[in-house]
């Protein structure tokens, strides 16, 4: 089957009434189980996280991931609450780290990345609320950002038509105005966020806007490198992935213009050809149109 590479994550982990927890106040404990359908599981307490994280890791996940504060989507948390104790983010921490893997987390405020970072996470998903001594930790622990601004213009455009609620979309604007200042402010403080979008069902289609969006408060060579070079070291593939150069991973897009002086050219994915590992597998006539390998 023909797509890209994948690092799979496998489910995060979610504490009960936390950002991966999809329950509404109505519905009971026992309605949930690690194998039901959804992109999270809910475990409380240093044993059931250890035991969590290692079922993931069993089913083969490059890197764990937790929810640490509250989120967007979810039905009962507030955006600015911390999840999780410092305790069982440590555990989680604990397992990745022994099967040589890493801990990913949802987390939005300065509060809740200062205490993942601080627990041994080494990536952070959204940071839209991020403060400046949140930045220094993550700076001198290596940490990386992983910011996704085009999911909250989407859902803010379209979220209602693909059933975000009301009291969800309400929540959107709480962080969409200050996600361009934090992205400002992380790269001030000389830090690269990875590139991300988050998008939500039919919005996927507007996955290369992410580029467009961070182009209007950071370099644009900077947008590149957060999607290659940077992206390439938060999946430990440095020199493997993202760049050009012997023994590298060959993969590519061609487009007919200079993306760094017409970001456009890549955010509209106006792209001649597509390259993957060495071989060419989408060329100007489209998608439609595969060479077949060599």
């Amino acid at each position: 089957m023909a797509g890209p590479k994948v690092f799979f994550g496998g489910k995060a982990l979610s504490q009960t009434g936390g950002h991966g927890d999809p329950r509404s106040r109505g519905r009971i404990a026992d309605e949930d189980h690690p194998t039901r359908p959804g992109v999270s599981r809910v475990a409380d307490g240093v044993t059931a996280v250890r035991a969590a994280a290692r079922d993931e890791l069993r089913k083969g996940a490059h890197h764990v991931k937790i929810m640490a504060s509250g989120g967007v989507a979810s039905p009962t948390d507030r955006i600015d609450s911390t999840q999780y104790s410092v305790a069982e983010i440590e555990a989680v921490v604990e397992e990745a780290e022994a099967a040589n893997r890493y801990v990913t987390a949802h987390a939005y405020t300065g509060r809740a990345i200062t205490r993942a970072v601080t627990a041994g996470v080494r990536g952070i998903e959204h940071a839209n609320l991020i403060d400046d001594e949140a930045l220094a930790v993550v700076k001198e622990h290596g940490a990386v950002l992983t910011m996704n601004l085009v999911t909250y213009w989407a859902l803010q455009e379209e979220g209602r038509d693909f059933g975000l609620s009301q009291e969800n979309w309400t929540k959107v604007a709480s962080v969409l105005d200050q996600a361009h200042d934090a992205l400002g402010r992380a790269h001030a403080a000389g830090l690269n966020p990875a590139y991300g979008t988050d998008l939500l069902g039919g919005m996927h289609r507007h996955q290369a806007k992410e580029l467009a969006i961070r182009a209007r408060t950071i370099p644009v060579i900077d947008v590149i490198r957060g999607a290659t070079t940077v992206a390439a070291a938060l999946l430990q593939r440095e020199g493997r992935l993202g760049v050009i150069a012997p023994r590298a991973g060959g993969d590519l897009v061609v487009t007919d213009a200079d993306p760094v002086a017409d970001i456009s050219v890549l955010a509209e994915s106006r792209l001649a050809a597509v390259v993957q590992d060495g071989h060419l597998v989408v060329d100007d006539l489209g998608p439609d149109h595969l060479a077949a390998p060599r």
